[in-house]
């Protein structure tokens, strides 16, 4: 059965601040989404949220880029958007950047990831939800579940794996595109991908079968709308199991925090920490940058599940040594590499600080 998978996201409004969603935007937009599946849009739906981020996760047979299926997410964000403005919360509607839907959100504002595959007999999903960090913020995991084989030792001891996959990488400031093939050019990507503010893993592929394993969403908003507009606060679909890694091997990256760009006003680096969705709510310095897992099977399209994956006390660790990070990164105060640096600061008050000063310039 060809199923199409979509993770449709957008910052709607906070509640309190930038720290966590309201109820009644998660009622609003369940009631949109199990309309859509009444009137056989979809197959199955499910909404969650991550700290401020609205998510919309969606199961249908319409192919990715649907003008139907991204109306449906872009209509849905518009009443919740409504609904956050009439509770005066926080940034209401902050990442729809357009007056009206021109057929795609993307450009728009909302972070999108889709795949479209034939269901296997055992379909396990991992959908990673993250907020307060920018969408280069999966490239270290990606690299790890799929290339990393002192993380996935299904790379060397899985035949149906040892084969590798192919990288497609995104340069999102020229918007350009490379495909790496690991093992044989790890090194060449690498030079790439560890510079995740431009270069973003948008999609991973199994190298013998060509089958789509992991696709995310690479919108970088400040690109799009020309301004600040905080971070992108991206989602990731992971396809796991048989031919490609087992769950564990999909969660052990976020084992080790990795520090990633964004934090307070989208300015910052900080840990990435692995929580469950009720402890999303990212409040110290608008932070730290969370990370959200919701496990599911799919049965012909319907989501069972979600299993919340980061609810472990195995990730105890992982968050306490996230705190730790984040300890001794705020004792920089404004200076790098907590804060960003100043390439990355052209859309906050750099420009205008910069002009203010520019008679003051003298040659050395």
């Amino acid at each position: 059965m060809q199923i199409t998978l979509s993770a449709i996201k957008a910052d709607i409004g906070g509640y309190v601040g930038h720290s966590s969603s309201h109820p009644d935007v998660l009622s609003k937009a369940e009631q949109g989404m199990a309309q859509a599946k009444q009137e056989g849009l979809l197959i199955d739906y499910h909404v969650t949220r991550c700290g401020d981020d609205l998510q919309l996760i969606m199961t249908h047979q319409h192919g990715e880029d649907s003008n139907q299926i991204h109306k449906l997410g872009w209509d849905v964000f518009i009443s919740c958007a409504e609904v956050a403005k009439k509770l005066k919360l926080h940034g209401a509607g902050q990442d729809l950047l357009a007056d009206a839907f021109a057929g795609n959100v993307r450009g728009m504002g909302p972070g999108v990831a889709e795949m479209q595959f034939e269901e296997r007999e055992a379909e396990t999903i991992i959908i990673f939800m993250a907020d307060k960090t920018a969408s280069g913020a999966w490239n270290l995991p990606l690299y790890k579940m799929f290339a990393d084989p002192f993380n996935t030792i299904g790379l060397v001891i899985a035949a149906n794996m040892h084969g590798g996959f192919s990288f497609e990488v995104h340069d999102v400031k020229e918007s350009k595109k490379i495909v790496f093939h690991a093992p044989d050019e790890i090194y060449d990507m690498l030079v790439f991908i560890g510079a995740p503010g431009r270069y973003a893993v948008k999609a991973v592929y199994h190298r013998d079968s060509g089958e789509i394993a992991a696709v995310s969403s690479t919108q970088k908003l400040a690109l799009i709308a020309g301004r600040y507009v905080g971070k992108d606060d991206p989602v990731c679909i992971v396809r796991s199991q048989g031919t490609f890694p087992a769950v564990g091997e999909i969660l052990e990256p976020f084992a080790s925090p990795n520090i990633v760009e964004g934090w307070m006003r989208g300015s910052h680096h900080g840990p990435l920490m692995p929580v469950a969705v009720n402890e999303s709510n990212p409040s110290r310095f608008d932070g730290p940058p969370r990370v959200i897992a919701a496990g599911f099977q799919l049965a012909e399209g319907t989501l069972v599940g979600p299993r919340d994956m980061f609810d472990d006390l195995a990730f105890d660790n992982a968050r306490k040594q996230a705190n730790d990070i984040a300890d001794v990164l705020r004792r920089l105060g404004p200076f790098e590499p907590h804060r960003l640096p100043l390439h990355e600061m052209e859309y906050t008050t750099l420009p205008q600080v910069m002009k203010k000063l520019e008679g003051r310039f003298e040659n050395i």
